[in-house]
C-alpha cells in the first residue's frame, strides 16, 4: 500500500493535501490553455465578417494560436531545465495577459493572427511545464490521478470559456457582432482571458519548486525540505534515488533523443500517441462546433449554447477519466476511448450527410439534429474519459528522467502540430464534404486502437524513476 493511502499516518494525509493543492495551483495553466484555445470558437463566424475575409483565410487565424503552441511547447523544456518551472509558469502567465489585451483591439485580421500566435506560444509552454510540474512532485500511487488535474483544467476552462461567451453574446443582442460598449462581444470574449491569467501570475509565484529541478541544480538542501512536504517518505533516500537516475549534472539536451530511427522508439511513441489525440479531430467540436451547427441551419444563440453543453459533457467524461486512470490503467482507457470514438464520429458522419441545402443556406432536419447532437456528444464524452486525460498523462511519466523534458517538448510540439493540421484544414474540408470529414476523423479512431495495443507500455503504478527506455 502507498504510505500516502488514506488510512495512512496523519502526516501521509497532509502531505497529499499538500501535493493536491500545488498541483491544482499548477494546473491552471491548463485553464488558460483551454479557455485560449476554444475562446475563438464564439467568434469565428463574427471575425469572418468583421474583416470580410474567406474560410481558408479565417480558418489560418483561428489555428495561428496552435503554431504558436507548437514554439512554445518546443522551447518549455529547455527553459524549465535552465530557469526552472516555477520561472517559466510565470512567463506563460505574462505571455497571456499580453495576447489577451491585444487581441481584443486588432486593427486586421493578420494583427489579430500576431497576438494569437503569442497566447499560442503561452499555451504550449503551460502544456508542457504543468504536467512536468504535477508529475514531480506527485507519489506514484496517485499520480495518474493527480496528472488529470492538469485536462480537467483544460476542460474547464473550455466550458468557461463558451459560458463566458454564450453571456457576452446574448448581452450583445445575440450575436458575437454586437456591440458592447465600444467593442463588439468578439473582441470581449478575447480580451476576458486576462483575468484567469492574472490569477495564474500570482499563484504560480507561490508554489515550490520541483525538487527534481533543485537536485539537478544543486539545491539539494532545498529540495530535501520540499519532498518531506510532499511525500511521507525518507526525503534523503528520495534525493538519492533521483541523483542517481539524473546520471550527473548535465542538462537533458535535444540530441540525448537520438536513436536508430532518428530518435529513441520511445520518443516516437510518445510522439504517435500525441498526434493521434489530435488527428480524430477532436478540437473542430472546441473550435468550430458553433460554426458548425450554425451551418446546418441552427441560430446562433442556440449554436453558442449548444458549445457550452459539450463543453459539460467534457467535465463529465475527465471525471470519468479521473476515477479510473490510476484504477484499470492507461491502455485500456485508450482502447475503450478509441472504439467509442471511431463509432460516434461515423454515426455523425452519417447524420451530416442528411443536410438539406436550401438556396444559400443549410438545413439538418430535426431527427437527424438530434442523432448528430448525441452522437457528437458521445463523441466528446469517449475522448474526455480516455485520451484527453490518458495523453496528457503519459507524455509526463512515460520516459526516462534524464531525457524527460526534452522528450516532453518533443511530444506536445507533435501534438500542436497535429493540432494545427486538422484546425487549418477543417474549413476547407467542411467545405468540401463534411461528412467524409468525420469518417475520415474515425478511421484515425481506428489506427489509434492498433497502435496502443501493439506499441505502448502500461504505466500505471510505476515510479518515475522506474521508467526505462
Amino acid at each position: 500500500m502507498s504510505a500516502l493511502q488514506p488510512r495512512a499516518s496523519g502526516t501521509a494525509t497532509e502531505n497529499l493535501g499538500h501535493v493536491v493543492m500545488i498541483a491544482g495551483a499548477a494546473a491552471l495553466g491548463g485553464f488558460l490553455f483551454g479557455y485560449d484555445t476554444s475562446v475563438i470558437n464564439g467568434g469565428v463566424d463574427a471575425i469572418q465578417r468583421h474583416f470580410d475575409v474567406g474560410s481558408a483565410l479565417t480558418g489560418l487565424t483561428v489555428s495561428s494560436a496552435l503554431l504558436g503552441s507548437a514554439v512554445g511547447a518546443g522551447i518549455a523544456g529547455g527553459l524549465a531545465d535552465r530557469v526552472g518551472r516555477i520561472r517559466v509558469m510565470q512567463l506563460a502567465a505574462v505571455l497571456f495577459i499580453i495576447s489577451a489585451v491585444a487581441s481584443a483591439v486588432p486593427f486586421a485580421i493578420w494583427d489579430l493572427a500576431i497576438w494569437r500566435v503569442v497566447g499560442g506560444v503561452a499555451i504550449g509552454i503551460a502544456s508542457v511545464i504543468a504536467p512536468a510540474y504535477i508529475a514531480e512532485v506527485a507519489p506514484a500511487a496517485y499520480r495518474g490521478r493527480l496528472g488529470s488535474l492538469q485536462q480537467l483544467a483544460i476542460v474547464l476552462g473550455i466550458a468557461v470559456s463558451q459560458l463566458v461567451n454564450y453571456a457576452l453574446a446574448q448581452a450583445a443582442g445575440g450575436s458575437a457582432s454586437g456591440m458592447l460598449g465600444p467593442l463588439q462581444a468578439w473582441q470581449w470574449m478575447l480580451g476576458v482571458a486576462a483575468i484567469p491569467a492574472v490569477i495564474y501570475l500570482v499563484v504560480a509565484s507561490t508554489i515550490p519548486e520541483s525538487p527534481r529541478y533543485l537536485v539537478a541544480v544543486g539545491k539539494v538542501d532545498r529540495a530535501r525540505e520540499i519532498l518531506a512536504q510532499v511525500d511521507s517518505g525518507d526525503p534523503d533516500e528520495k534525493v538519492a534515488e533521483i541523483k542517481a537516475v539524473l546520471g550527473g549534472e548535465r542538462k537533458p539536451r535535444l540530441s540525448d533523443l537520438r536513436g536508430r530511427f532518428g530518435v529513441l522508439p520511445i520518443v516516437w511513441v510518445g510522439m504517435a500517441i500525441a498526434a493521434l489525440q489530435q488527428f480524430v479531430g477532436i478540437n473542430i467540436i472546441f473550435y468550430y462546433s458553433s460554426s458548425l451547427w450554425h451551418s446546418v441551419g441552427i441560430d446562433e444563440s442556440s449554436s453558442l449554447l449548444l458549445s457550452l453543453f459539450t463543453s459539460i459533457v467534457n467535465i463529465v467524461g475527465t471525471f470519468v477519466a479521473i476515477a479510473l486512470v490510476d484504477k484499470i490503467g492507461r491502455k485500456p482507457l485508450l482502447v475503450i476511448g478509441s472504439l467509442g470514438m471511431a463509432v460516434s464520429l461515423a454515426v455523425t458522419g452519417w447524420a451530416f450527410s442528411f443536410a438539406e441545402v436550401v438556396g444559400e443556406e443549410a438545413h439538418l432536419p430535426f431527427q437527424w439534429g438530434a442523432v448528430a447532437l448525441v452522437s457528437a456528444s458521445a463523441f466528446v464524452l469517449f475522448f474526455a474519459a480516455s485520451w484527453g486525460v490518458v495523453m496528457w498523462v503519459l507524455l509526463g511519466e512515460m520516459f526516462p528522467a534524464r531525457i524527460r523534458a526534452a522528450a516532453l517538448a518533443v511530444g506536445t510540439a507533435t501534438n500542436w502540430i497535429a493540432n494545427w493540421l486538422v484546425t487549418v484544414s477543417f474549413p476547407s474540408m467542411r467545405d468540401w464534404n463534411l461528412p467524409v470529414t468525420y469518417f475520415i476523423y474515425a478511421a484515425f479512431a481506428l489506427i489509434s486502437v492498433v497502435f496502443v495495443v501493439k506499441y505502448l507500455t502500461e504505466t500505471k503504478g510505476r515510479s518515475l524513476e522506474e521508467m526505462g527506455s
